[in-house]
């Protein structure tokens, strides 16, 4: 089934490229429980990656453990299981122990900082607990992340974001370690390090967790249909309180109480409130392959420069998934911000993957590290930095979980607990742990804000000599 036309709101194309993750499809990869869509249910759950998969998970659990029914759930995608970012990024799940909380710090004090940072770091114990109960087969790792800047603006940002989260006694700069120069250089083994960090994360195959989680939800009755993109949500024609909203598809309408909109880069699509403040943005990834490489143990985050950072992983057969490429095309705005379109990936990623490892690490000189595959992923970036997770303004019965600005890995597992608790138990966002940054209040949904992707845009370009922007 196509998917609807791109030309006014921001829908997925139907022919993304195929990830690295994605290349052997998972049984429930095009599954649909029935042959037709329901006429009505409690809840309808739009978008099938890690968002939609973990709220019916949680949804599940929070009614199980509360010897409830469990609600009559569907979840609705529009093109296969996990075919949005989720399924094509690096497999990086790492919160960030400084940079997040030291922007709250100024935005929003210590007691929310110190949230937001403990939010993010909870979530790999949380990812990690539920893979060793469930018996998950999806590569998780916890690892050492090493975080690299290689210029000097960037490494005199760090050093006074750390001495503010340390003073502030912000719970995760307590596990980080500072290196500088050459120790710097030895301890990443990147040369030209001028500082780097440590500290702890993970590493897992994203696609088959988000697979596992919704099998086991159809095992416990959830109504999974691929292939079947939303148009539209409107009032129920019917004059029925109990199931006010009418989910509209090419394949027919369902009624339910309770819609989430959980499709991060394409919510404006049937969100248009939200069309500038979560903006789908295209990145790039790419697989490095080579035969007689260094093994690598730890991840990685390089900083180049203020708008140039990438993240590597390595993989347990020693290739290495790297994410990022901004250099060549970040200028070009029209190559990434408000882009849909994954079945292509940008004119200049082709050449920047090729020879990284020789080009950035010591003792990877000689090696025949080359780019196996590329591919390309598009991902919701907020106004402000922060997803919108909540209840949607002024639509009863409907929520969002979206806008994880290429950072959803460690927020979107709890963010959809949050949801949950929210709908199962009226929770309020505090009640529901939902750091203040992430809550939806009239004035963040109507607020009328330049992107923060585009004021920087706008920074760097600005700054350079005019033959560069073109």
């Amino acid at each position: 089934m196509p998917c609807p036309n791109q030309a006014t709101r921001p829908f997925p194309v139907a022919d993304a490229l195929p990830s690295y993750w994605r290349k052997h499809a998972h049984s429930i990869d095009e599954y649909r429980s029935t042959a037709h869509l329901p006429d009505h249910c409690d809840i309808v759950i739009i978008g099938a990656g890690y968002s939609g998969a973990s709220i019916a998970h949680h949804l599940i659990e929070q009614n199980v453990s509360r010897n409830r029914q469990i609600p009559s759930i569907l979840i609705l995608e529009a093109r296969e299981a996990c075919s949005g970012a989720t399924g094509r990024n690096g497999g990086h799940l790492k919160p960030d122990p400084l940079f997040r909380a030291a922007n709250v710090l100024k935005s929003h004090g210590k007691d929310a900082a110190e949230h937001v940072a403990s939010f993010e770091a909870r979530q790999v114990s949380e990812i990690r607990d539920l893979i060793e109960q469930g018996g998950i087969d999806c590569d998780f790792e916890e690892t050492t992340v090493i975080d690299v800047c290689t210029y000097s603006e960037g490494r005199d940002a760090i050093k006074a974001s750390l001495s503010e989260v340390a003073k502030a006694g912000i719970s995760t700069a307590k596990e980080i370690q500072y290196f500088e120069g050459e120790e710097a250089c030895e301890v990443s083994g990147v040369r030209n390090a001028k500082c780097c960090l440590t500290y702890n994360a993970a590493r897992l195959w994203p696609y088959r967790l988000v697979s596992h989680l919704l099998e086991k939800a159809i095992s416990q009755g959830v109504n999974l249909q691929t292939h079947t993109p939303v148009l539209s949500v409107t009032p129920s024609s019917e004059t029925l309180e109990a199931l006010p909203w009418s989910v509209n598809t090419p394949r027919g309408s369902v009624r339910c109480s309770t819609v989430i909109h959980a499709t991060n880069a394409y919510s404006s699509a049937l969100l248009p409130e939200l069309r500038d403040r979560i903006v789908p943005v295209r990145g790039v990834v790419a697989r490095l392959v080579g035969e007689d490489v260094p093994k690598m143990t730890d991840s990685f985050m390089m900083r180049f420069s203020q708008y140039e950072y990438d993240y590597m992983i390595p993989r347990p057969d020693r290739s290495i998934v790297v994410g990022g490429a901004r250099r060549d095309h970040y200028t070009d705005l029209d190559e990434w911000f408000n882009v849909t379109d994954d079945s292509k990936v940008t004119k200049s990623a082709h050449g920047y993957f090729d020879g990284y490892m020789q080009r950035h690490f010591r003792g990877w000189e000689n090696s025949n590290t080359r780019t196996e595959e590329l591919w390309t992923g598009v991902m919701g970036y907020s106004n402000d930095g922060f997803p919108y997770v909540g209840k949607v303004c002024a639509k009863d019965g409907q929520y969002v979980c979206a806008g994880f600005t290429g950072h959803g890995m460690p927020q979107i597992f709890l963010s959809a607990k949050a949801i949950a608790l929210m709908i199962t138990t009226g929770a309020t966002e505090e009640e529901a742990d939902l750091p203040i940054p992430y809550r939806v209040s009239p004035d963040r949904w109507y607020q009328d804000k330049e992107h923060e992707s585009l004021k920087a845009w706008r920074n760097v370009t600005k700054k350079m000599p005019p033959h560069a922007n073109l």
